[in-house]
């Protein structure tokens, strides 16, 4: 996948602009936020693999930036990516909560 076409989401099927505004080096779908693992490093476009990639979770990069975690469904890789000026914020904020709605320990054992 070159950096200046649209690709088709894996998950939603949806057609996405690589050029979007807001966007850098774009992979995943700002709809359904799923991408495909074609980088063995950022913007690279040289993996082999190109399993589907699921966002797991979110985190707040050094100076303030939202960054999604992927992992890859065919390989197991995990890999950081930008978040966009278009990416659904419903579907992030989710994805941010997951923790909060699931913990990995029962309430009980907090207090």
């Amino acid at each position: 996948m070159s950096q200046s076409e649209t690709f088709r989401c894996v998950k939603c099927k949806q057609q996405v602009d690589t050029l979007s505004f807001g966007t850098t080096q774009r992979n995943h779908c700002p709809q359904c936020l799923w991408s495909r693992h074609v980088d063995n490093f950022p913007g690279d476009r040289k993996s082999a693999c190109g399993g589907p990639m699921e966002p797991l979770a979110v985190f707040v990069a050094q100076g303030g930036e939202w960054m999604l975690i992927h992992r890859c469904k065919s390989c197991g890789l995990l890999h950081e990516n930008r978040i966009a000026g278009d990416d659904n914020m419903m579907i992030l904020m989710a994805i941010a909560a997951r923790p909060l709605a699931n913990p990995p320990v029962p309430m009980e054992y907090l207090s």
